[in-house]
């Protein structure tokens, strides 16, 4: 078998491996929107369907891993190809992780729902679902910049990444305001604060998927900087 043919099938498993990993991508982008939908809507149904979802992002990882490891012990590859699948496998690990923060949002809407809270109840979550659109876009750029793998696209998600942490912090501040004013709200109150975390952590892995980008097209790691020095840094 030729060389040319081996460069051709290897190049047909990378693109097949990351158009999988896009599509891990968008399963659990949709698995954070409906567990807010589930909250803002007080939507037990919806509610199961994130958790369902969640067996199925689980799975997409165990075969996407599987795969990687076959690829990696037949092909030997070396500098970008060898980054590139490290770079997929540390993406995969922070897809899971999305997903398992829209099930904690899904499993505290159905503890809300069955300790009687109704979306009557005077608890901020419009701007929870404000901090998840704020998340899931940090996301959804993230993956379009994992597509195309574009530095400029990535150094951009890590520039934003203080909006989703600002807005976290201003919801601390209104969640301890009702607790305050209302006591019968603490428990529901608390919950929403592990919701809120579990929303700024969505921003927290699609940062580490921008930094993996950077990593896969530039071969520098960038992570622990600030953003100012990885600009200097991807020059």
């Amino acid at each position: 078998m030729s060389d040319k043919h081996l460069s051709t099938q290897f190049d047909a498993e990378l693109s097949g491996i990351s158009t999988r990993v896009l599509e891990m991508g968008g399963l659990v982008e949709s698995q954070v929107a409906q567990a807010i939908y589930a909250l803002t809507n007080f939507s037990g149904e919806t509610a199961s369907q994130v958790l369902t979802q969640e067996e199925v992002v689980n799975a997409m990882e165990m075969e996407i891993d599987h795969d990687l490891s076959t690829i990696i012990a037949r092909r030997q590859p070396t500098a970008r190809d060898l980054r590139l699948l490290i770079a997929i496998s540390k993406t995969i690990a922070n897809l899971e992780r999305v997903g398992d923060e829209a099930a904690r949002i899904a499993r505290t809407v159905q503890r809300l729902i069955n300790s009687g809270v109704s979306s009557r109840m005077r608890l901020p979550v419009n701007d929870l679902a404000y901090e998840s659109e704020l998340g899931i876009k940090q996301l959804r750029k993230a993956l379009d910049a994992f597509a195309r793998l574009d530095v400029e696209q990535a150094v951009e998600v890590l520039k934003q990444d203080d909006q989703i942490d600002q807005e976290f912090e201003g919801l601390m501040r209104k969640l301890i305001t009702f607790m305050m004013e209302d006591p019968r709200t603490i428990s529901s109150s608390i919950d929403l604060v592990f919701v809120a975390k579990a929303i700024e952590r969505v921003g927290d892995h699609a940062k580490n998927l921008a930094e993996v980008i950077i990593y896969v097209v530039k071969g520098t790691d960038v992570r622990h900087n600030p953003v100012a020095t990885v600009e200097n840094m991807v020059r």
